[in-house]
């Protein structure tokens, strides 16, 4: 799986990912940080990476249809969590992630559960 760090999340969790071996890169890596929502979304479709944000407009499916996608996972976490916590939940988030698709899918993931919009063909 390769991954897309949106400019909201930290070069900490970018850590937690390449610890598990997974390719990942991230938008101020890329100095993408400007850039709009819908050309970061054709960035990730085109290197076919699943974009990672906290970013709650990649919900609207309409404007960022997951099935163009290699994935979009939102995570919806209250502010002030403690680095711990963030990689306890990323941990879980990575175990449900090697077992079911992301490709073409919507992920919001809170604190003690996952949703998952399928795309529609």
């Amino acid at each position: 799986m390769k991954f897309k760090l949106d400019e909201n999340l930290g070069s900490s969790i970018q850590h937690i990912f390449r610890e598990k071996g997974f390719d990942t890169s991230t938008v101020f890596g890329e100095k993408l940080g400007s850039c709009s929502d819908e050309v970061l979304f054709e960035i990730c479709s085109k290197e076919k990476r699943c974009l990672l944000t906290y970013d709650k407009d990649f919900t609207d499916i309409k404007r960022f249809p997951p099935k163009k996608s290699n994935g979009i996972v939102v995570f919806r976490f209250p502010q002030n969590l403690s680095l711990n916590i963030i990689t306890k939940i990323i941990n879980q988030f990575i175990s449900e992630a090697v077992k079911n698709p992301i490709k073409k899918n919507l992920w919001i993931v809170e604190i003690g559960r996952i949703r998952i919009k399928e795309a529609e063909d």
